[in-house]
């Protein structure tokens, strides 16, 4: 078939203008590679700069502290920031346009943590940063001068809370900015950044803040810098993320502890009640046993599956990590666990034990109780269902402790309470999304091979409300180690994976 001379010019153009960009985008992983080892130091210290500011969401007074931090620090980087009051901590917000560009990403950060229990951390403050090479529980020895370093090793690691969850990858973003600026590059999309510090509470205040702040939080595509990488270290995207809905389960038994030899064999002990409920929701091979606990999910298409199916399995290893012999269920993998709703039993309290035990019978046994949800399922509709189960097992649920009327009324009494605020839901992106398949092409570009595509997380980031309010889609970038402790004590970063981490984040700044 004849082709217009003009046409073929113009496809030749244009072949050449890709080509051109392709070359550009792979040439700069070196460069970013060569300024972040020459800026260690620098990066290292402001990430432990940024972790000595307690993060605790209900401590106002450091929350406060934070967000001034991170607001100077998006100042640095040329944006406009600002911080945004809600009726709780405040969001810190920042805005930079870049000229030419034809899409505007809303980057979500968090900067609160969860609580500490300082008696469970090797080191004697959990907010006084801690570099060690290596991981502390195989022996790696303290390095005393942690600012003072003229190189920082891969495998050393920072030990402090938030350290992955979620300072490292702030620090990770902050300093790809800086690498590209140091080579004249920037950003070729418009970056508008939300900072949010409740999120390790549910994130009740944001909900509001996306009416309230609708016109700065527009967007064309929102990307998540937080979670762990895939167990195998490659780059990784994740295209969704489980929601959470939370309860607090208490059995009931005498009105106070009473002694275990005068009353043993013959008073309730709520502890083993409790037990003994618990353990009729789920078997010993993993199956949930709750009514209707999976009524609502839809089976997956062929292209989900396969997407599943190409995410390295690496179980093995993640069990020799974590020190178990076997998972809950043979026939399920990590990543076919994430797309189902779970129930876990996230605590448990009845009395004392250690050296406070005492011999009694104690007046009541609590649970506290988590549901991972799935895009498909409901929190209320969930929290439902368990209410259903507990009833069918013989209990009387109560909203408050019993009086004594309803204690001389029934002989199984329990109390099922969840937060006032909503579950937070799911979200999903398709990753055949023009907007996916442009993140994609930036890490595979970067780095050189595909990133490792995960369609659900196991955990939960409150963004489904920006995607249902403003109506773009949502992708995760990772970039921490999977064996960070996340949510535990002793949570660290491995420092490769903060270096890395900047590869990463400048590879999707640049994206076309």
């Amino acid at each position: 078939m004849y082709a217009h001379p003009s046409k073929v010019v113009l496809a030749l153009v244009l072949a050449l203008l890709a080509a051109s960009r392709a070359s550009a985008q792979e040439t700069l992983r070196p460069r970013v590679e060569a300024w972040t080892a020459a800026n260690q130091k620098a990066i290292v210290g402001e990430f432990l700069d940024l972790l000595a500011i307690p993060n605790v969401a209900a401590d106002r007074v450091n929350i406060d502290r934070n967000a001034v931090f991170l607001k100077s620090m998006l100042e640095k980087r040329g944006f406009k920031a600002e911080l945004l009051p809600t009726d709780g901590n405040p969001l810190v917000f920042g805005e930079r346009l870049v000229q030419g560009a034809t899409t505007t990403v809303l980057i979500y950060c968090q900067f609160d943590g969860q609580p500490v229990n300082p008696k469970g951390w090797a080191q004697e403050n959990p907010f006084t940063p801690v570099l060690r090479a290596g991981r502390h529980d195989e022996g790696a020895r303290d390095i005393a001068d942690a600012r003072g370093q003229t190189r920082y090793e891969n495998d050393w690691r920072v030990y402090a809370r938030s350290a992955s969850d979620a300072k490292g990858p702030i620090v990770a973003f902050m300093a790809a900015l800086d690498a590209l600026a140091a080579h004249g590059l920037a950003p070729t999309v418009n970056l508008r950044v939300i900072m949010d510090g409740e999120e390790e509470i549910s994130s009740p205040n944001l909900v509001p803040a996306i009416e309230k702040y609708r016109e700065k939080l527009k967007a064309d595509l929102m990307l998540v810098f937080d979670g762990p990488m895939h167990f195998t270290d490659q780059p990784t995207l994740v295209f969704g993320a489980r929601g959470i809905q939370t309860a607090q389960l208490t059995v009931f038994g005498p009105k106070s502890g009473v002694h275990s030899g005068n009353y043993g064999n013959w008073m309730p002990n709520p502890a083993l009640r409790l037990a003994h409920l618990l353990s009729s929701m789920k078997d010993d091979q993993g199956n949930i046993l709750v009514e209707g606990f999976h009524d609502d999910l839809v089976p997956m298409t062929r292209e989900e599956r396969d997407l599943i199916a190409a995410v390295p399995n690496e179980d093995t290893r993640l069990l020799k990590v974590f020190g178990v012999a076997k998972p809950e269920r043979d026939d399920v993998s990590l990543q076919m666990a994430f797309q189902k709703p779970t129930l876990n039993i996230r605590g448990m309290q009845s009395s004392f034990i250690g050296n406070d035990a005492r011999t009694i019978i104690p007046d009541r046994a609590v649970a506290e109780l988590d549901i991972r949800l799935v895009k498909e399922t409901n929190g209320a509709r969930m929290l439902e269902r368990l209410r259903a189960h507990i009833v069918k097992h013989g209990y009387h649920i109560v909203d408050a402790d019993p009086d004594d009327a309803t204690r001389a009324r029934y002989t199984h009494i329990a109390k099922l309470t969840s937060p006032r605020r909503a579950a937070t839901a799911a979200f999903r992106t398709s990753p055949l999304l023009p907007e996916s398949r442009r993140v994609i092409t930036a890490l595979e570009t970067i780095w050189g091979e595909p990133p490792v595509r995960i369609r659900t997380a196991g955990g939960t980031v409150p963004i489904s409300q920006f995607i249902e309010a403003l109506g773009f889609p949502a992708i995760l970038v990772p970039v921490v180690n999977f064996d960070n402790n996340q949510h535990e004590e002793n949570e660290n970063l491995r420092l490769g994976n903060l270096f890395r981490g900047v590869v990463t984040y400048a590879g999707v700044l640049r994206m076309r």
